[in-house]
């Protein structure tokens, strides 16, 4: 019961994200660059406490740092431009169909053979993901915000990636922060940042606390999951940002958001649930 309830305040921290940070955005409260570096500063300051309180060294020099760092900048920048136009729970959705998908490619080029559950499930989920983006009549998309979410996804797919190598993937994720936060000003500067309180403030939970603190409590929780249950549980992520979005900041629920929902969850959640082959069986 423990181990369900970590988990579900993982996930509720994970969808909290998009809510506070369309809130911040869309409030006019800040400006997305800057809610960028509040949100990369409060997670890096936090990650570091947790670390400095539990013992070890920060892993700032190694061979995949950089790649790291970068892609997770790529994120950062491109999630917050993406709520200038989103609502929080079809960014939310897009940005996690884009991530499985994503790693379910990677898997079947340099992974296991992937089966035809695997592949009909991902074919689903991709077309749910296609309804999302449409921009034509009927939808509600716009097709900047949902391009440059679409980068947020490929960005955070390719962080996971690399890091899926890390022995310890909290201190990772800590000197991923640290060193993001210099590349976020370069590529940032002169972009006219303005703040406010409140936009500084959500900015800071949702760096240290829903990014920084949810992201120590899904490490410590990660190695109790099997593999796939712990893919099958990230599929509440956009449901729970899809209903909070509704409830906290007013946001409609069309039909093809809920059909793309559906569609997305239903297809990832049939193919993570799936075994794979080994490399040349089929």
């Amino acid at each position: 019961m423990q181990l369900a309830i970590l988990t579900f305040l993982t996930m509720v921290a994970f969808a909290a994200n998009s809510i506070l940070t369309r809130a911040a955005i869309d409030g006019s409260h800040i400006d997305p660059s800057g809610f960028a570096i509040v949100r990369v500063l409060s997670g890096a300051v936090v990650l570091g406490m947790i670390i400095s309180v539990r013992g070890g060294g920060l892993p700032l020099l190694r061979r995949n740092r950089l790649p790291g760092a970068a892609s997770l900048t790529v994120y950062m920048i491109a999630f917050s431009l993406a709520y200038l136009t989103l609502d929080a729970g079809l960014g939310a959705l897009i940005l996690f169909g884009v991530v499985q998908i994503t790693m379910f490619v990677h898997g079947a080029l340099w992974g296991a053979t992937p089966t035809r559950r695997q592949i009909t499930g991902a074919s689903v989920a991709f077309v749910g993901l296609l309804i999302a983006l449409w921009p034509g009549p009927g939808g509600t998309t716009d097709t900047v915000g949902a391009t440059l979410m679409v980068f947020a996804g490929l960005g955070w797919a390719i962080y996971t990636i690399i890091g899926r190598t890390s022995s310890d993937p909290l201190a990772a994720t800590s000197a991923n922060f640290l060193l993001c936060l210099p590349l976020m000003l370069i590529f940032l500067a002169g972009t006219g940042l303005t703040f406010s309180a409140i936009g500084i403030a959500l900015g800071v939970v949702c760096g240290g606390v829903t990014s920084g603190l949810g992201y120590a409590l899904w490490y410590s929780v990660l190695p109790k999951l099997d593999g796939a249950t712990a893919a099958i549980v990230q599929l509440s992520v956009p449901i729970i940002a899809i209903l909070a979005g509704a409830v906290f900041l007013g946001e409609g629920i069309g039909l093809l958001v809920i059909l793309s929902a559906c569609l997305v969850v239903g297809g990832i959640g049939w193919a993570v649930s799936a075994r794979s082959l080994p490399k040349g069986h089929t």
